[in-house]
């Protein structure tokens, strides 16, 4: 996209053009990027600036109309695409589904090359939490949830509880990591407003409607009970310390102890790279001490249990 309108003041919105936009200020951009719209379609826009290694500075979106001008399908939006397709077939032919956050990510994007393999191999013999392990580290919540091999046999023994055949039951029981799920609410699944039993662990179940929250109906949550937050990044600080979501302007994620692990897991080289990216997460909301800004923290700040998804440069 050439062109986004900045919808900051929503009495007098501002058409820019890409190279108008990064003139700005730092203090402009930051203050307008997230109330960019596409022109054509009205979908949520992000801004991603030029890059160090001579990619040009751009507006994209990852909520343009199918029918959008803008829209360009790529081989990445197909397999989206094709992600809630299977999604909603899993919600009409299973009685459950387990999340499996110990799936790891696709290996198919470019800048997760060997030196990033190789720091992150490194890394979990050095940092803790180890970032590959799903086991319980020290300090947890009593409550926090722990994924395990027994996970498929509490499903199961909670769906016969609930009246489900048990010859039915084991091949009911659906498994899918983040990325996919990632992918489906993104494109529009019907995962969020499902009654689908969700696990989060052997001992945690969820309704998916109560489970999936997008950011912008992000709120704290009572006894800050965990929900699977997702959508889009706007921006991260130049000290690489928040996250902030495009879907919401009060709500921030922090960081600081995770920013490194996740550049490596997720290929994310410089603050660019997080810019118009897709997240989801599991978490709790609660509010700041001025409680003007709501904060969702990723539960253990575990990180097999976020997964970003970067924007492609052509959007």
């Amino acid at each position: 996209m050439l062109d986004a309108i900045c919808l900051f003041d929503e009495s007098n919105p501002v058409t820019y053009s890409v190279f108008k936009f990064q003139k700005l200020s730092d203090g402009d951009i930051e203050k307008y990027r997230q109330a960019l719209v596409c022109p054509a379609c009205a979908g949520k826009a992000y801004y991603r600036k030029a890059s160090k290694d001579g990619k040009a500075a751009c507006f994209g979106s990852r909520y343009h109309q199918a029918d959008c001008r803008e829209f360009k399908p790529s081989l990445a939006k197909e397999r989206e695409e094709q992600h809630a397709i299977e999604v909603n077939q899993l919600l009409v032919d299973s009685d459950a589904m387990i999340i499996d956050f110990s799936r790891q990510p696709s290996l198919n994007r470019a800048s997760v090359n060997r030196r990033n393999q190789a720091q992150l191999a490194k890394n979990e013999h050095t940092q803790k939490p180890d970032l590959n392990s799903t086991s319980k580290p020290e300090n947890k919540p009593a409550e926090e949830p722990v994924l395990n091999t027994g996970i498929e046999q509490a499903a199961t023994e909670a769906l016969e509880l609930d009246g489900a055949q048990t010859a039915d039951t084991e091949k009911r029981i659906a498994k899918e990591g983040l990325e996919k799920l990632l992918h489906s609410l993104m494109r529009g699944s019907e995962l969020a407003e499902s009654d689908l039993w969700v696990y989060t662990d052997e001992k945690y179940r969820w309704r998916a409607k109560n489970l999936f929250v997008n950011f912008a109906d992000a709120e704290p949550t009572e006894a800050g009970s965990p929900r699977m937050y997702w959508g889009t990044i706007s921006h991260v600080d130049k000290e690489l310390l928040w996250l902030n979501p495009a879907d919401s302007k009060d709500v921030g994620i922090p960081i600081d102890k995770i920013a490194e692990p996740l550049k490596l897991r997720f290929g994310l080289e410089d603050r660019r790279d997080f810019e118009g990216a897709a997240i989801i997460l599991f978490g709790k909301c609660f509010w700041n001490k001025a409680k003007n800004r709501k904060i969702i923290q990723l539960w253990s700040n575990d990180i097999n249990r976020i997964f970003i998804s970067k924007p492609e440069d052509s959007e």
